[in-house]
C-alpha cells in the first residue's frame, strides 16, 4: 500500500501541471470517494424510508400518494446505484492509470470537465458525436 498523499484543502488541478500527475489522481480520487460514501448515506436513509412507509394505511387516497413516494424513491435508488457503479469504474481507471483520457480518441479529457464530472469517459467533443450518433439511431 502506498504512502498517503498529502493535498492542500485549496488544491485543484491546473493545466501548467502534468497532466493526471499524483496530486490530480489523488484530488479525483478523494473527490469520487467522498460523492461515493454520500451516495451510500442517502441510499441507506431511502431504505429506512422504505422500512418506515411500509406500513398498512387504510385510506386510499393515502395509500396511493405512499406507493408514488415508494416508487420514485425506488427510483432515485436504482439511478444512485447505477452512479456508485460509475464511480467505482472511475476508481478503476484510476488505479489502472486510464483515468482522465478518453476512451474513444485516447485524449485527454479536460480537467474542468473532469472537475464537474469526474465519472466522465470521453472529451466533450467524442460525447457530443456519441450522443448525436445516437439521437440519429433514436429518430430512425
Amino acid at each position: 500500500m502506498k504512502a498517503e498523499l498529502f493535498l492542500p484543502d485549496d488544491y485543484r488541478p491546473a493545466e501548467d501541471e502534468p497532466f493526471m500527475n499524483e496530486r490530480q489522481l489523488e484530488y479525483f480520487r478523494r473527490k469520487l470517494a467522498i460523492w461515493k460514501q454520500e451516495l451510500l448515506d442517502q441510499s441507506a436513509e431511502t431504505i429506512d424510508n422504505l422500512h418506515e412507509s411500509a406500513r398498512n394505511v387504510p385510506d386510499l387516497a393515502d395509500r396511493a400518494s405512499e406507493e408514488t413516494d415508494r416508487a420514485l424513491e425506488l427510483r432515485t435508488r436504482d439511478r444512485q446505484r447505477k452512479l456508485i457503479s460509475k464511480i467505482d469504474a472511475a476508481l478503476r481507471r484510476i488505479e489502472n492509470g486510464e483515468y482522465g483520457y478518453c476512451e474513444v480518441t485516447g485524449e485527454p479529457i479536460s480537467l474542468k470537465r473532469l472537475d464537474a464530472r469526474p465519472i466522465a469517459t470521453m472529451t466533450l467533443e467524442a460525447q457530443e458525436r456519441h450522443e448525436r450518433r445516437e439521437k440519429v439511431h433514436r429518430d430512425e
